[in-house]
């Protein structure tokens, strides 16, 4: 086969750009493209997130998330820093509001040192130091926390990795794969392109990639819309930095929270309820297939019947301001509807798999050089939810370690 690229990297969002960035650097000269279907670079899940640089203090300890994690938020601050993209290292609260949260409160900061995080604990008059305006009977203060511009972040990759001769083609989506010994060869809106390596970035439609690629990825992105709303500018005084809940071990989500930005906007969410599209930014948004997919994929259900009443929460918020308001009263008293204006939504590319467990790790299938049965030619990132941002640079250069590794086997 003669190709067009040595490595075609699927998806411009923070994930496959950082790949892009990373594997300019490791392999200079590399002829490299990355595809992206909408007309700009970051245009999801990169482009709809808090900004939060997250870190690690929830994750597993030796997971990839809270290695990453942790090694990324140090990073990425440096990153910022050496690029002049605006980032602040404010530390967050974490608060609990009932008794029966201080064992998992404790718990947390067991993790966060474990993880190597340093974590203080607060009672009330600790807590009013940090934010006045909250309320809350014990707390935790994680002072590695932070905040950034990541669609500032996902820019600065994108020209870093062109002008190191990556190509950024924006407007192209691939319809089509088609996996030989010598080669990949795609179908793209733009026309047909050959690699000797595909890499899947694609986030909200990676199983999908995965399967037209002819990969059984075990797992279905299950899409969950994260609703926010933003303190009106005249009461952002309300909030110093960011502020959250303890979260519940028994889902994903860390719960309505309070994140001031590093624009200065102050947003109060999210929720989690599901989409009816995989890009459903609203409840308006419904797109049959993406539809088709979720309520036929066994796990969708599982996770319905294990978390309903969870779930039924979550809708109630999404679809009454009044219980919206009174989840954030929980930790700001002061905050009343009238404060609260709607915000740009965002949607997770949660991976779950067909037993309805949700996937709470970063996942990686396709070509493994620590493997000798793995797929070649491909490397997929399956699942790369929160705080993937924050380790966007050690995902970046794992996804391009194994993109060179199945290069250099070919076969």
């Amino acid at each position: 086969m003669t190709y067009d690229y040595d490595v075609v990297v699927v998806g411009g969002g923070i994930v496959g750009l950082s790949t892009a960035y990373a594997l300019t650097r490791e392999r200079p000269g590399l002829r490299l493209a990355v595809l992206e279907k909408e007309a700009g670079l970051a245009a999801h899940q990169t482009g709809r997130n808090s900004g939060v640089i997250h870190s690690g203090v929830y994750y597993q300890p030796g997971s990839l998330k809270a290695r990453y994690a942790v090694s990324g938020a140090a990073e990425m601050v440096e990153f910022c820093r050496t690029h002049d993209v605006p980032y602040e290292v404010t530390g967050k609260l974490i608060v609990a509001t009932d008794p029966a949260e201080l064992p998992r409160l404790h718990a947390l900061a067991e993790r966060g040192r474990e993880n190597g995080i340093p974590v203080t604990e607060l009672d009330r008059a600790g807590i009013a130091a940090h934010e006045p305006e909250v309320t809350g009977i014990a707390g935790l203060h994680i002072g590695t926390t932070g905040i950034c511009d990541f669609p500032a972040v996902a820019a600065t990759y994108a020209r870093l990795a062109g002008e190191a001769g990556a190509e950024l083609r924006t407007g192209t989506e691939l319809r089509a794969v088609a996996r030989r010994a010598d080669g990949v060869t795609v179908q793209t809106s733009a026309g047909e392109l050959r690699c000797q390596v595909l890499v899947n970035c694609a986030g909200l439609h990676s199983d999908r990639i995965a399967r037209l690629a002819g990969d059984d990825p075990g797992v279905r992105i299950v899409p969950f819309r994260g609703e926010y709303y933003e303190l009106a500018e005249e009461r952002r005084e309300l909030v110093h930095g960011l502020v959250y809940p303890v979260p519940d071990p028994a889902f994903p989500f860390l719960g309505v929270h309070l994140t001031r930005g590093i624009h200065g906007d102050v947003h109060v969410g999210p929720n989690a309820v599901p989409a009816l599209a995989r890009e459903g930014y609203d409840w308006r948004t419904v797109r049959p297939r993406d539809l088709a997919d979720t309520i036929t994929f066994p796990g969708t259900w599982q996770i319905a019947r294990r978390h309903w009443r969870y779930e039924i929460g979550e809708l109630h918020r999404s679809l009454s301001k009044r219980a919206f308001t009174t989840a954030v009263q929980r930790l700001l008293p002061a905050v009343t509807a009238a404060d609260l204006v709607p915000a740009a939504a965002g949607v997770r590319a949660q991976a779950v798999s067909r037993d309805g467990a949700l996937l709470d790790d970063f996942a990686f299938a396709g070509f493994d050089p620590d493997d000798p049965r793995s797929t070649r030619r491909l490397v997929h990132v399956l699942n790369a939810p929160s705080p993937a941002a924050t380790a966007s640079l050690p995902i970046g250069r794992e996804v391009a370690r194994r993109a060179l590794a199945a290069r250099e086997a070919g076969g």
